[in-house]
């Protein structure tokens, strides 16, 4: 299924008087307190969030998992999806792929489909928490940590493999999550698995093409609940700079204790310019990959002041790779990447309205009141229609989830392919 232009534009005069009428009264207001709204919305047109392949289904849990009619069930059918998100967002302009669940087997016809819908491919990510079909050896007791050379070799080789697929795509850089750890006192020794993992990271590191980089992940437990070998950012920041200067940190919002100061782990890191991406996801209790800002909202505009303070005053962190890591066990998929794709510009956009300069000022003068004010002043904001005009000015739908429905894709994909297709990921 393709959405046209002439579709998009269709809803879109249906809602303009209301729109414009919402977003004048609004640009009105932030131009008198000094803010230039047309940057905001060029920002906000400009930022692109990566959809990984595998959210484009239905997600699960270990007790069971809920289709979806009408799911992927190919590589070519997933860009599909990603591409009726990004005709709907405009923010929507990458997909991340996982191997070996998304091999291609026509890598010039995924590339030209991919390009006829302006979609970029994002990060590359490894598999060595599951055993592949045919493998000879197990990761039942760990990956690039295993006591056994031979798995170790085994996984190093797949990450090697990762590699070569993405550059066949134009991919930039390699994400490496381990579920690598123990799950009883004395089942590993903590050193001898963190030196491992230390050099297969080495190995790894040394296939890189000179423009890639690798991006390691991080995650306090889970499948392991004893131990986990990467298991704070900590651990992952001392991995990377035992790589090199291409290795940085991904920092996954669901991967941290509960009450985890994540804003501040991402400005540390910045700091030292080894911030190298972001997994979208909310949670309440743990890893729960809930849609972004379904939960904790304000956090998550926390998160984005840092990142914009970041992106402004540290010129020693790269570009960030950003992308969305969620599970849809009881929404469409589709409707669920829309909202978190809406939650992140939203985020965004209100940190990029915060006073960095006055906020300077009061946190100088210890003024606690004051800094509180300038940032819930920000957070309080309803901006909503920057992004309608950030999407309407790129070609994309002023109420996407609204389009969705009216366009009925999910009754669409369905007649497309039936009601028994299954998405191959998690």
């Amino acid at each position: 299924m393709e959405i046209k232009k002439d579709q998009i534009q269709g809803f879109n005069k249906k809602n303009l008087t209301s729109h414009n009428e919402h977003f004048d009264f609004l640009a009105n207001r932030l131009s008198k307190n000094g803010h230039d709204v047309s940057a905001i919305v060029s920002k906000l047109s400009e930022f692109q969030v990566a959809i990984p392949s595998w959210a484009l289904g239905a997600g699960g849990t270990r007790f069971g998992r809920f289709s979806f009619y009408g799911e992927p069930s190919s590589l070519e059918q997933k860009i599909e999806d990603v591409g009726i998100l990004h005709a709907l967002t405009q923010t929507a302009g990458a997909v991340s792929l996982h191997i070996p669940w998304d091999i291609p087997s026509d890598y010039n016809a995924i590339k030209e489909q991919a390009k006829a819908l302006n979609i970029k491919f994002d990060s590359v990510n490894s598999n060595t928490f599951q055993d592949q079909k045919n493998a000879r050896e197990s990761y039942k007791y760990g990956s690039l940590s295993n006591t056994s050379k031979t798995v170790r070799e085994q996984a190093i080789q797949h990450n090697l493999d990762v590699i070569n697929i993405g550059n066949k795509l134009g991919s930039k850089s390699l994400t490496v999550w381990l579920a690598d750890g123990s799950c009883f006192p004395g089942q590993n020794n903590f050193q001898t698995a963190f030196q491992n993992t230390q050099d297969s990271l080495i190995d790894i590191y040394k296939g890189l093409p000179d423009d890639w980089k690798l991006l390691i992940e991080y995650k306090p437990y889970e499948p392991n609940f004893y131990s986990t070998v990467i298991q704070d950012w900590g651990a992952s920041l001392m991995l990377a700079n035992g790589c090199g200067d291409k290795a940085f940190t991904l920092v996954d919002l669901g991967h941290h204790l509960p009450n985890s100061n994540i804003e501040q782990i991402v400005s540390i890191l910045q700091l030292k310019g080894k911030l190298g991406g972001f997994h979208f996801n909310d949670s309440k209790y743990g890893d729960d990959d809930l849609t972004v800002g379904s939960i904790k909202p304000y956090a998550l505009f926390l998160i984005f002041n840092e990142l914009v303070y970041g992106m402004q005053n540290n010129p020693q962190n790269p570009d960030l790779a950003w992308m969305i890591d969620a599970s849809h066990n009881v929404k469409d998929p589709l409707e669920d990447l829309i909202q978190s794709l809406e939650a992140i510009q939203e985020a965004y956009a209100k940190a990029l309205l915060i006073d960095q300069t006055a906020l300077k000022a009061a946190q100088s003068n210890n003024d606690v009141v004051k800094c509180q004010e300038i940032l819930q002043g920000a957070y309080r904001t309803d901006v909503r229609p920057l992004l309608e005009r950030a999407r309407l000015k790129t070609g994309g739908a002023l109420s996407p989830i609204d389009s969705f429905r009216t366009l009925n894709i999910r009754n669409v994909l369905i007649k497309e392919r039936g009601k028994n297709t299954v998405a191959t990921g998690l």
